[in-house]
This record gives C-alpha cells, structure tokens and sequence, in this order.
C-alpha cells in the first residue's frame, strides 16, 4: 500500500519499504503512508521493538523518487517539503528502539533512514551515500545532523561534500554501520536483534533509548543528570520489581507494561 508495509510478528513491528520496482524510492504518496505507519506504531504499546526492512535485491532505498520531482514546480517541490520532513521524522522520533536491515543501495535518503536508526545492520551488499550536492541539493532528512552525530565532523563532510559512495567495510570503520552479516542475512539479523530488545523490559528499554538520544552532544554533567532522570523512571517501576523478583526465581521475566 503506497510503498509501505507493516508488519507484527509478537512484540517486534517490521516496516517495509516496499517499492522494489523504483528501488524504493522515496514518493510523495510512500512518504505520506510512512509518516501514518510510524505513528501507528509509535503508539501502540504492545511494539516493543521496530526493523526498518526493504524490499526487492538491489536497494535499501535510493532516496527521494527524481523522476517524481523531474515534473515538478517550485511550489510543488516546496509543497513536499513537510510531507518529507514527516517522514523521516517519523522513523527518527520512533519511542521503541529501531534497527535497520540494510542491503544493497543506501543512497540519499535511504542513507539518511539508515542514520535515524538506533543500530545498523548491513550486509556484504550495502552501499552507502549522500549524493544530494551532485544535483544540486543538501540532504533533507536529517544527514548533515545525523552524519555529523554518528561520524563525527571529518567523516560527515567527506561524505556529505563530495558524495561519493562507501561499501559496507568503510562503512562499519566509519561507524555508520553497527552490524556487518553476509549477504541475503539482513533481514533475519535485525529481526533477531529486536526480539532481544523486545525480551527485555519495555519501560527501561524507552527509557534507555531517550537518555541516549537526549544525551548526544550535551556536556558530560548535563548527560548524566539526562541519565539519572531515566533511572528513576524505572527504578520504582512494576518493570523493576518484576526483574528483580524474575532473577531470584531464576525465570524469565513476564513484563507488566
């Protein structure tokens, strides 16, 4: 449906760029169907965990759809603007902790969906870039801030200012992918991923996710009251009593959130 699927299989939620046949390109019409699916699941309490996945061979996501943009006006280019800006800002603000199952082509804004993940799962086909200078663009969905978070400045700007492209061995020395897997293993990999983090409590896992997310860039003191403020939003948790009840029984935990 309009080039995103979703997917639940217990407490883990799988979103689909599912336009294989434009190498999931990113359309107006796909944009707006993400945005709703992020918040659908950004609102169901049951999802514990999210894999971004796509379909197809050849490509993750190569970015926004040019052949849709080729016939556009300036007004119309400006009208898509916050339709765009709310789909990336629907991954990236997801509550749940999100992995991304990368394989294939990475290339603009299917990077920049790359970069609003928690952790990266690439395999031997991944190919990364933000080839937005090369006609004439900026990235748009968050790459210059989330390379300049995630790679550090040197790193960032080689990418973002010559736009050249990096296969998955660069890519995991730059840091930008987390996990390297053979190929045709992505998706598995990130599914088995979340389930761990779906297996532990849903309430410190949120919690974890926003002090990481707050702290980036802030100083050390300011991060660790960021920190503390997570602590005590589980410390006193049913979430707590439960996992420390579950480890002196020696069983697993039956989360009450």
């Amino acid at each position: 449906m309009d080039g995103v699927t979703l997917r639940r299989d217990g407490h883990v939620a799988e979103i689909v760029l599912d336009r294989a046949e434009a190498l999931n390109a990113l359309s107006t019409a796909m944009a707006r169907r993400l945005a709703a699916v992020c918040a659908e699941v950004a609102a169901d309490a049951g999802v514990r965990a999210v894999v971004l996945s796509a379909a197809g061979a050849k490509a993750f996501c190569v970015g926004a759809d040019l052949k849709e943009r080729n016939s556009m006006s300036d007004a119309d280019l400006l009208a898509q603007r916050p339709v765009f800006r709310a789909a990336f800002g629907g991954v990236l603000d997801l509550p749940q902790p999100v992995v991304a199952a990368v394989h294939g082509y990475a290339l603009g804004g299917g990077c920049e969906f790359a970069l609003s993940c928690d952790l990266v799962v690439a395999d031997e086909s991944a190919v990364f870039g933000l080839p937005e200078v090369g006609v004439g663009l900026v990235p748009g969905g968050g790459g210059t801030q989330l390379a300049l978070r995630r790679l550090g400045p040197g790193r960032a700007a080689d990418l973002v200012l010559t736009g050249r492209r990096i296969g998955v061995e660069e890519a995991v020395a730059y840091g930008l992918v987390d996990r390297r897997v053979p190929a045709g293993t992505v998706r598995e990999e990130a599914l088995t991923i979340a389930a761990t983090i779906a297996g532990n409590s849903p309430t410190a896992v949120r919690a974890a996710k926003r002090a990481l997310r707050l702290g980036a860039g802030v100083p050390l003191a300011a991060g660790l009251d960021i920190e503390d403020n997570a602590w005590r939003t589980v410390a006193f948790s049913a979430d707590r009593r439960e996992g420390i009840a579950a480890f002196a029984e020696k069983r697993k935990p039956r989360w009450p959130s």
